[in-house]
This record gives C-alpha cells, sequence and structure tokens, in this order.
C-alpha cells in the first residue's frame, strides 16, 4: 500500500504548523464531547453502581474522619429487637402477636413517641389473637406499621397494607429497602417515591419523623420539609443514609447498631411493673422501632459499613433525616464546573510532549479530583460524583498518549516498516540515507504506470467464504508484489484484487518501461501457475487484466503533512487505468499503449490490437497485446500473431470477408483467443452493415472496463 510520509522540508514548517494546530483543535473538541458526554450520564446516574461504590469507600472515610458529632448515632431512636437469644428463652418463633400486643402497650405506658412495628401484618392470625393486638394499637393511638409499595418500572400501582383491622387505626409507611443498582446489593440511599408522596403515602423512614415532629412531609423540587427540618435530596428524590460510627465489637469490626442504642424485647416483655418503671427514661419520648435482628427472619443487608439489619437501616435513615440530611447531593451547576476544571486541566497536559511527566502530571490532576471530591464529602457531606470524572479522564489520558504515541511511531518507521513493503532493499536503502526524497509535494517525469485487475472477481469471490477469499488473495498479491519488487517497481496500493504500481521512481531509471514490460510478462506467468495451483485445489481459476502506459507523471508523497501517499498522478496514470479495463473488450492479457511501445520495440515481442479511444479520452491510441521478450514468441503462437496481423492487414483496407477468414485461421489455432473473436464479429457486423465511408477506423470503447 501507498505510504503516509510525515517528514518536512524547511519550506513547508508552516504547513506542518497548520496541521499540528488543526489536531490540537480535534483533539480539544474530543475532550470536550467525552466530558459533555460524562456530564449527562452523571445527571442520569447511567453508573450508578459504580457511584455508590465511590461513596462507600467516601462513607469509611467520613465515619472516621468526620467530628464525632456528626457521625454519631441519633438518641432519639431505641431498637427493640428480637434475636437469637430472644427466641432461645421466649421458646417460640415468630413473635406470637398478644405478646406484640403486650409490648405495645407496655412502650405506650413508658412515654414512647412513636412505636414503629417493622413486621409486615397483612395477613389474620390463625390463633385469633388480632382482636387483643388491635385493642393495644387503639389504645397506644401512636403506632406506625409497615407496609410494601407496589413499584414496578418505576410506576406506583398501589399498596400492601397491614389488614384492615390494623390498618384503619394505625398509620404506615412502606419500607421498600432495596439498593439504587440492579447489580449491586449496597444500600446507600432512600428513594422517595415521588406518585406515592403526592398520594399522602411515604417511607417509613419518613413518616415515623412526622409523627415524631408532629408535622405532615411535604416534598417539593428537590426537597423534603417536615416541620422546621428542610432536607435537600438529589433529582431522582434520594436521601443519602449517614450511617453513623460506631463502637468496635473487639474483634476488628464495628459493633451492631441494635447493641448500641437498643435493648432486647425480652426486658420490656418478660419484666414486672416496677422494673418498667426503671426502664422508662429509655423509652420515653423516643421513636422505638420493633424488629428482628435474628439471622432466621433474612432481614440483613449490605451498606457501606458492613452487614445491616433492616431494622438498622430504618433507624439510621431516620437519623439522618432527624440531622437534616447532612449528605448532600452537590447542585448541578457544582458538578458541571468540577468536571470543567478536571477537563480543562487534562486538556492542558497536551502541552507536554515527553509522557513520563505529562503522565505523572495527569495521574497528579486525578489524584487531586479525588482527593478534593473526598474531603468535601468527609468535611462538609458534600456528594460530588467522583466515577463519571474517572472515566472521562481515563478516555482522556488515553486519547493524549495515543495522538503522541502514533505520531512518534509514525515518524519512526516510515520508511522501514511501510516502504520496505513495496519498494526493493536498494531502494529502500536510498530513501533511509535521504528521506526529504519523501517530502510533501510530486515532481514531474518520465515513468511507466502499471494497473491490474483480477478479470470477473465478482464471479472469483462468490466461489469462496470470506476467509478463503483474503487467503486467496494474500497468495496472489505477494506473487505479483514479489515479480514487482524483483524489478525495481513500486508499489503504489492495492485497490481489492487491483494492484497499482510504477517504475521510474523514487530512483531514476532509464529503462523503467522495459522494466515494467519484463514483470508483466513474469507475473503473467506466474500467474498461470497460481491457476494450475487453484484448479488443483479446487478454488476458482483465476485471471488477471494489465495495463501499462508510459508518460509524463507527477509522483511523490500527496496529501497533507499528516497523512501522505507516495504515489502517481496525471494523464498518463489515468491511461495506464483505461487500457487495464480496455482488455475486457478484446480478451487479452496485457495491453500496452504506443508510448510504452516505443520504449520496448527492440526488447519485447508483441501483437499490434487496434486505434482507438478510451472513455474519457478524445484522441486516438495504438494498443498492443505484449506477448514475450524479443524473440521468444515461436510455435503456433508465432504462427497465430502472424496471421492475426495479415487479418487486421485486410480489416484497416476494409476487406472485412477476406479479413473474416484469416481471423478464423487464427482462432482454429487458439480457440480462446479474444482478439481474433473481436474481430470476427466485428468483421459480420461489417458485411452486414458497412461503416460510413468517412470512417476514420478507430473504435470508441464506451466503457471503462
Amino acid at each position: 500500500m501507498a505510504t503516509a510520509g510525515f517528514f518536512v522540508t524547511p519550506g513547508e514548517k508552516a504547513t506542518e504548523s497548520d496541521m499540528g494546530n488543526r489536531n490540537k483543535i480535534f483533539d480539544l473538541l474530543t475532550i470536550l464531547l467525552i466530558f459533555l458526554a460524562a456530564a449527562a450520564l452523571e445527571y442520569k446516574e447511567a453508573f450508578s453502581l459504580i457511584e455508590d461504590e465511590t461513596l462507600s469507600y467516601r462513607h469509611l472515610l467520613r465515619i472516621y474522619n468526620a467530628p464525632p458529632e456528626v457521625t454519631a448515632p441519633s438518641e432519639d431512636i431505641l431498637i427493640l429487637y428480637t434475636d437469637e437469644a430472644f427466641y432461645e428463652d421466649y421458646d417460640k418463633y415468630p413473635l406470637r402477636r398478644t405478646d406484640l400486643a403486650t409490648l405495645i402497650s407496655r412502650l405506650a405506658a413508658m412515654d414512647a413517641k412513636v412505636i414503629a412495628v417493622d413486621m409486615m401484618l397483612d395477613f389474620n392470625s390463625a390463633y385469633g389473637e388480632d382482636p387483643t393486638l388491635a385493642l393495644a394499637f387503639e389504645e397506644a393511638r401512636n403506632v406506625l406499621l409497615v407496609s410494601q409499595a407496589e413499584i414496578a418500572d418505576g410506576e406506583y400501582g398501589g399498596m400492601n397494607l397491614a389488614i384492615d383491622r390494623f390498618s384503619d387505626i394505625t398509620t404506615h409507611g412502606y419500607s421498600n429497602i432495596a439498593a439504587n443498582s440492579a447489580i449491586s446489593e449496597s444500600i446507600v440511599r432512600l428513594r422517595i417515591h415521588e406518585q406515592p408522596a403526592q398520594q399522602g403515602e411515604w417511607p417509613f423512614a419518613v413518616q415515623a419523623v412526622s409523627q415524631f415532629l408532629d408535622a405532615e412531609p411535604v416534598l417539593n423540587d428537590g426537597v423534603l420539609t417536615i416541620g422546621d427540618h428542610i432536607i435537600n435530596i438529589d433529582q431522582f428524590n434520594d436521601l443519602y443514609i449517614e450511617f453513623p460510627r460506631l463502637p468496635s465489637n473487639g474483634e476488628g469490626g464495628m459493633e451492631r447498631l441494635h447493641n448500641v442504642i437498643g435493648m432486647p424485647a425480652s426486658e420490656i416483655l418478660f419484666l414486672d411493673e416496677e422494673e418498667l418503671e426503671d426502664l422508662s427514661f429509655l423509652v420515653a419520648g423516643k421513636i422505638v422501632l420493633i424488629g428482628e435482628v435474628a439471622e432466621i427472619a433474612h432481614d440483613e443487608f449490605e451498606t457501606p459499613v458492613g452487614n445491616v439489619y433492616g431494622v438498622s437501616i430504618i433507624a439510621d435513615t431516620i437519623g439522618t433525616l432527624l440531622k437534616g440530611g447532612p449528605l448532600k447531593a452537590a447542585p448541578v451547576w457544582l458538578e458541571c464546573l468540577s468536571l470543567f476544571l478536571l477537563m480543562v486541566a487534562l486538556a492542558a497536559t497536551q502541552a507536554i510532549s515527553n509522557p513520563l511527566p505529562r503522565n505523572l502530571v495527569s495521574l497528579g490532576i486525578v489524584i487531586a479530583f479525588l482527593f478534593a471530591t473526598s474531603l468535601l464529602y468527609v468535611q462538609e457531606g458534600l456528594i460530588l460524583s467522583i466515577s463519571y470524572g474517572l472515566f472521562a479522564s481515563i478516555l482522556v489520558i488515553i486519547l493524549i498518549n495515543a495522538r503522541y504515541y502514533l505520531a512518534e511511531m509514525g515518524q519512526k518507521a516510515l520508511i522501514r516498516d511501510a516502504f520496505g513493503q513495496y519498494l526493493s532493499p536498494k531502494v529502500v536503502a536510498d530513501l533511509m540515507r535521504d528521506p526529504d526524497k519523501l517530502s510533501l509535494g510530486g515532481e514531474d517525469r518520465e515513468m511507466t504506470a502499471f494497473f491490474s485487475d483480477i478479470a470477473g472477481f465478482s464471479s472469483f469471490s462468490e466461489k469462496m467464504t470470506p476467509t478463503e477469499l483474503v487467503n486467496a488473495l494474500n497468495e496472489y498479491l505477494t506473487e505479483m508484489c514479489e515479480v514487482i519488487v524483483n524489478y525495481e517497481g513500486t508499489v503504489d496500493k492495492f485497490e481489492g484484487d487491483a494492484i497499482i504500481a510504477f517504475w521510474g521512481a523514487p530512483a531514476v531509471q532509464p529503462d523503467h518501461a522495459a522494466l515494467a514490460c519484463y514483470a508483466s510478462i513474469d507475473m503473467q506467468k506466474s500467474i498461470k501457475l497460481l491457476d494450475k495451483r487453484f484448479a488443483a485445489e479446487g478454488r476458482p481459476r483465476v485471471a488477471v487484466r494489465m495495463g501499462l502506459n508510459t508518460g509524463r507523471m507527477v509522483v511523490g508523497n500527496m496529501g497533507s503533512a499528516q497523512r501522505m501517499d507516495y504515489t502517481i498522478m496525471g494523464d498518463s496514470v489515468n491511461l495506464a487505468s483505461r487500457l487495464e479495463g480496455a482488455n475486457k473488450a478484446y480478451g487479452s492479457d496485457i495491453m500496452i499503449s504506443s508510448m510504452t511501445y516505443d520504449h520496448v520495440r527492440d526488447v519485447v515481442d508483441v501483437r499490434e490490437l487496434d486505434t482507438l479511444r478510451v472513455v474519457g479520452k478524445n484522441e486516438p491510441i495504438k494498443v498492443y497485446q505484449l506477448l514475450e521478450r524479443k524473440g521468444l514468441t515461436s510455435g503456433p503462437l508465432a504462427d497465430m500473431v502472424a496471421q492475426f496481423e495479415k487479418g487486421l492487414a485486410l480489416y484497416n483496407a476494409r476487406n472485412y470477408q477476406d479479413a473474416k477468414a484469416v481471423f478464423s485461421q487464427c482462432q482454429a489455432l487458439f480457440p480462446d483467443d479474444g482478439p481474433s473473436r473481436v474481430y470476427i464479429n466485428r468483421c459480420e457486423l461489417f458485411i452486414a452493415t458497412p461503416p460510413a465511408a468517412d470512417w476514420d477506423g478507430i473504435f470508441n470503447l464506451t466503457e471503462k472496463g
């Protein structure tokens, strides 16, 4: 293939600079698009799984580094729990509703502000216990029961409540504890669904705080208001949960929340009245959550602080609400500003050409971004997205490094790798000694251009699978290029099965026309051997048409300073292409122009074919079929060529009847001879319909081939 060149002469430095500036502008636009995409994905929370993981790590930092008053559990919450030890003493599972009624009555007597029951009571008791529990609910008048919102694909479908006997005399809140991502199980935030909120249905934790503060919750434009508590939530109505710092459990981890702000249900259920009075100070004025922390309940979820029971997550959420939502999602303008500053900083590293300092600076920028976002989270509770900026940064760093790498590798490998594919070692060595020969621009000189194409390539390719076709083309192109290089030719490019080559550059070759003809003759011989091998292997037969023309043409690196093709251009080049296609009209294999023949008449055997006008040209040209090196055409072929010359003379004399007879003799010697068949058909046509008297005898081709 023709190569791209990067060698620029001193007079062309301005062009190189202009192209470099254009590349930098393109890179800047690409960087801008990457960060715009990151901003859009950030707003849509497309990477919520990864982003929630970053929140988990940042929250661990906050737990251990934020002031204690920020990370301490709320003192307004008490968890009344049932665990394995409770059930071992209780000797049954689950908690009976009559005993739940006892707990409710005793908590009410101990002045609990809100009694929140994290147990689904959506079925009737089989033991007739519901009237007792209902009476306890009615007398307490501050009981909150858990419900389940039916939400599918973001659409609210109703609420699964406790049985009517209970729901009619209590309040309720839904507790759809679930991760924000379908992949990750980590709980970092509470989703407040807008449709239920419009109907007065709130999450369990929100409803508990509402009853505790004696104020109705209001959701409006990303703000949840409960009394004088104003709580910021994000654009998806998500509340970020503040998981508190808990004491060590002595085993390298943190204590469970229910062991810090809770008590076992047995201390309420099994004590007498006097003992309960002594414990009233632990309950009075608080939100009391009744829930399971036994493994048998399977109510455990992953959070930034480890696995946490569902009732503890509710307690943490209530604590977050009572603190006014200390974790706040950054406003859109601040998210955009952080991405903009990150983008500008990384884009500026393009000015550093040395890869090690450039990448160290880029790494420093990314680390600074991570440090700043983590510091804001730990100290201020401000949540700036990390994953989107991080991904964008990685892509930008890859882009910048790839740009430098490709430019550097392109310069280093220009001659060794690219020119070595299609130039002889002698020419490559000459170019490596003088790379200025590859500078942008062309030189006008006399050369010989070569075009070739596989005849009937569509039929050839349809008989093979894509892999088989590629293998066959590789074999064909390899053998042809070996011949071209052996005769010191230059392969310009491959266009599918077509080969474009030339002789006479980059090194000056006085015998360029002869070398091109010798190479064409040897290529046809190689093709015959290749055809036999393909046939023996059951592959399609292969035949190739070739066209050569000699004349003035421009040769050199043409294109831009960033991408050049060492190629040939001009009318003489186009004529070589037309001659290759003209073979189809004559059934010939190698067609050369009279200009080429003038240079090689003493070194090759030819057969004159016709005088014709190719498509796109007004001036007629005499064309020949190239046969062999001088004096090597012998036997029946030599006899046929002699007869053909007689027939052509009769044809040009308009003696079509006798010409047909001579051409028929040629066809008898070689039944597959294309030119003889063409002239027989023409003679028959002109015998039936003679040409006009003023016809100049020039045949006009109407197709390129």
